[in-house]
């Protein structure tokens, strides 16, 4: 099997991005994975499929699979790289689009200057939606990880997140205590685990421990994710900036109830053919 795909990233966490609407596309977790493999294959942190919309209230579906070749239900930084896809490939000439997600719809909105906004969604803080094991809803969680006992936000951006604050964030132990936390009993589902440092009100730096990816350069949904959970702790405010190893984002919530809106770039690499 043939397949013509396109290389994105955003904020480096990158992706292969593939057109299930002109093409004909099958695809396996062996296969998703062979596809991933930075050696064997192309090489991405997820891939993306643009499919067309199950129903005239969207205008295309779109589908995530990690690295480890699970299908995920959403994705912050792809959904700024599907956007900017669907607008070159000349899918679409349309600048706000309605995107089917296994985790619900996402609103894209392409700005004047370049710059991508993603309707989010209402953030899902009650556990039993994370999904998360706890006995009520609460704004931080213990969690027991080998010897010590951390504090964590747990919450649900359309896939789980984790957030742990940490004093620096260039010495925070990503690479033990991320696998650790992801895989945790307590979420039944894995979970994306971020590490937050505070630098102001409207500013923080971030890195994440990615499910079924590892650590990577940019998260968009675990940023979102970063931003309600200091908010709900009083730390942040309603706008900020969030840095990360691959660049910035700026995300807006309005508190309870209301959609996260997050902001940031896409960049295309380039465009390629493999035989599977």
């Amino acid at each position: 099997m043939a397949i013509n795909f396109t290389k994105m990233h955003g904020l480096g966490n990158d992706f292969v991005v593939i057109d299930a609407i002109n093409q004909s596309i099958d695809l396996g977790p062996e296969q998703v994975r062979q596809l991933a493999d930075r050696h064997l294959g192309i090489g991405c942190d997820q891939l993306l499929l643009v499919e067309p919309a199950s129903g005239a209230q969207a205008d295309f579906r779109s589908r995530i699979f990690n690295a480890d070749g699970g299908e995920v239900g959403q994705c912050g930084n792809g959904a700024r790289c599907f956007m900017q896809f669907v607008r070159e490939q000349g899918l679409t000439d349309k600048t706000q689009l309605q995107v089917e997600t296994a985790s619900g719809p996402l609103q894209l909105i392409q700005q004047p200057d370049g710059q991508i906004t993603v309707d989010m969604g209402v953030p899902r803080l009650e556990p039993a939606e994370i999904p998360f094991l706890a006995e009520r809803r609460d704004n931080r969680y213990a969690l027991d990880v080998l010897d010590q006992q951390l504090e964590i936000a747990a919450l649900s951006m359309g896939n789980p997140h984790a957030v742990l604050r940490v004093a620096d964030i260039d010495t925070a132990a990503v690479a033990t205590l991320g696998p650790l936390i992801e895989q945790h009993a307590r979420f039944p589902e894995r979970v994306n685990v971020g590490f937050m440092q505070l630098l102001a009100e409207a500013t923080s730096r971030r890195r994440v421990y990615e499910r079924g990816a590892g650590e990577t350069l940019a998260c968009g949904s675990g940023a979102c994710a970063a931003v309600v959970a200091g908010q709900l702790q009083g730390w942040l405010a309603e706008r900020v900036k969030v840095v990360l190893n691959g660049g910035e984002l700026v995300v807006s919530w309005a508190g309870i109830g209301q959609p996260v809106l997050m902001t940031g770039p896409a960049t295309t690499v380039y465009q390629g053919r493999i035989d599977l």
